[in-house]
């Protein structure tokens, strides 16, 4: 199994991901600033087949610490950015000190791009590599410093460096309101009212740390390629909705993110997964109908996909898309209207833990390579993934 660096390990996203990768068998190389906290992780986790995990002490805001850490690690296949901090005085932008301000873009924003450059000698071709950003990054949160340009830089950096350096696999995750120490230490001080959160998320719900991990533990896996260079917004579908009404609560707990796949098929496209029946599974549909159909047809084919998966109950939907290289007016406007309807039965469908997402499929992307994105954008290890239109690249 490979080796993983990951930043910011010590506590709530970070935790849970060097648990679910180790859980998988992976060797972790943990880095925190946090040295108590680090050494009682590493100590706490199943030990890898490589032997034990490693524990990297070090401020990621001192770019000369950065620079140094290459002669510290192991051979790497994944890093995985995701240390990262909030301003916490509630104050605005043009109030905060040029120190905290500059700290916070050092950490938030350069280290991911630093780190990239220290440790080009031990990551291997074709390592993964996931810069964690924020739906923070998607939309303006005030009086937050310079947390929401940090986030957004973060995510047009990741875009840029995937095209500056092909023989890695570069991805960005954007978590939407995750219930770690963080977020609960703003729920305390009341500057984050979780009724008013929620009431933004079609489905209803926060996420766990746990969910994050799962997403994070994909990135950081072979099976990532097709969507290298883009961006996963496992954020319960905040990022798309845009009604004026409060959306429901969920009226489902989440289930296992460890629950068994019922992946079930519609339409016909050579090496998809065969259907995985299973009584007690978590239900899914995979639809590559809109496939067949010419232009002018697929949004209608897109929504008799959607009138077919009927089941009230968690579940999810994917529709397979086709990916124009170079679309006409009439095919660009179709696709545009296809990821909106995906998007708007995300925030209707919601409350009821139902997801839908979408894959857009090149002509030339092979459906082996892609088989494995579709099981788990499917599947309940992502659960807070909804409202999506994921780009795959051949």
């Amino acid at each position: 199994m490979d080796t993983v660096l990951l930043t910011g390990a010590a506590s709530g996203i970070g935790r849970a991901a060097a648990w679910r990768l180790a859980r998988q068998g992976w060797r972790c190389v943990l880095l925190d600033r946090d040295a108590p906290a680090l050494e009682a992780l590493r100590a706490a986790l199943p030990p890898s087949a490589q032997g034990g995990h490693l524990a990297c002490v070090a401020d990621l805001a001192d770019a000369t610490r950065i620079a140094a850490l290459a002669d510290e690690l192991p051979r790497l296949d994944a890093l995985i950015n995701n240390a990262g901090m909030t301003e916490r005085g509630n104050r605005p932008a043009t109030d905060i000190a040029p120190g905290d301000w500059q700290r916070l873009l050092d950490l938030n924003l350069r280290a991911p791009a630093r780190l990239l450059h220290a440790l080009r000698g031990r990551l291997v071709r074709g390592a993964r590599i996931v810069n964690v950003a924020s739906g923070a990054g998607l939309h303006a949160i005030p009086w937050r410093g310079a947390y929401s340009p940090s986030k957004a830089g973060l995510i047009a950096q990741t875009r840029a460096l995937a095209r500056a350096h092909p023989e890695y696999v570069m991805t960005v995750l954007c978590p939407g309101f995750v219930r770690t120490e963080l977020v609960n230490g703003l729920i305390e001080s009341g500057r984050l009212d979780p009724a008013r959160a929620v009431a933004k998320i079609p489905l209803g719900r926060m996420a766990a740390p746990e969910e994050m991990a799962c997403a994070l533990a994909f990135l950081a896996g072979p099976h990532a390629r097709p969507i290298g260079g883009g961006l996963l917004a496992v954020d319960g579908g905040s990022s798309v909705f845009g009604g004026s009404q409060p959306c429901q609560p969920s009226r489902h707990a989440p289930v296992s993110c460890d629950a068994p796949l019922d992946l079930r098929i519609r339409g016909s496209w050579i090496g998809l997964p065969e259907p995985q029946p299973c009584s007690d599974g978590y239900p899914a549909v995979a639809d590559a109908t809109v496939l067949d159909r010419p232009v002018g047809q697929r949004l209608d084919a897109a929504l008799d996909a959607a009138r077919r998966h009927a089941h009230d109950g968690p579940g999810s939907l994917t529709l397979l898309l086709p990916r124009e290289n170079k679309p006409d007016w009439e095919a660009a406007g179709e696709s545009a209207a296809l990821r909106m309807l995906v998007a708007t039965l995300a925030c209707e469908w919601g409350a009821d833990a139902r997801r839908v997402n979408a894959v857009e499929v090149a002509p030339d992307t092979s459906a082996e390579s892609l088989a494995p994105l579709l099981r788990f954008a499917a599947g309940a290890q992502a659960q807070y993934l909804t409202g999506q239109t994921l780009r795959c690249n051949p």
